[in-house]
């Protein structure tokens, strides 16, 4: 799998270059060494078009016709923006639409899950009740920047946090830990001590 994140930005070159490796599954250097593409999935995410799915979710309440309308819009901003060749080798173009805050959560809870698991190896328990998941969803939602905010939001109002309280020596080893929301932040409980 190759990845080539925000291909609009790249210089008119590298379409040149990529228009043979789209066609004919090989890339030529100027060497004459030959790599091989044809076993390759090349995905090519880009931002371009972004604003107008926001715009027409935000204007229009029915999903179907939002998404189409998007796709329209979206498809014709592309064609101005790539060359019909390069655009006609392209098996596929995938739009996404805007995460909604059901989708946010479980992002969330997928962030959390990891931490979980991570601390998990310094034998500290952690968990997260309802509240703190939605606080923590609400905080790093933002319908512009999608996913983005999420992990910066984890890091600061959990991660710090946790990490201040394993340096004083609030939390150890062994420690069973509860994230929980409280007066517009979170709250850390060790529940070590209430189990002993």
């Amino acid at each position: 799998v190759v990845l080539l994140d925000e291909i609009e930005k790249a210089h008119p070159d590298t379409f040149n270059i990529l228009l043979q490796v789209l066609d004919e599954g090989r890339l030529t250097d100027n060497k004459g060494r030959v790599a091989d593409f044809k076993n390759t999935i090349i995905i090519m995410p880009s931002n371009l078009g972004s604003h107008i799915i926001q715009e027409k979710f935000e204007e229009n309440p029915d999903f179907f016709s939002a998404t189409e309308a998007a796709r329209v819009d979206v498809l014709g901003l592309l064609r101005k923006t790539i060359r019909p060749e390069f655009i006609n080798r392209i098996d596929d173009i995938i739009m996404f639409t805007p995460l909604n805050m059901k989708d946010i959560t479980k992002i969330v809870r997928l962030q959390l899950n990891q931490l979980k698991k991570m601390l998990e190896k310094q034998h500290i328990t952690m968990d997260a009740t309802e509240d703190a998941v939605e606080y923590l969803a609400k905080s790093g939602f933002d319908p512009q920047y999608g996913a983005r905010p999420i992990k910066r939001v984890i890091q600061k109002e959990v991660l710090n946090a946790l990490s201040k309280e394993l340096l004083s020596g609030k939390i150890t080893a062994d420690s069973i830990i509860l994230i929980d929301s409280f007066d517009e932040g979170l709250v850390f409980r060790n529940q070590t001590e209430m189990i002993s």
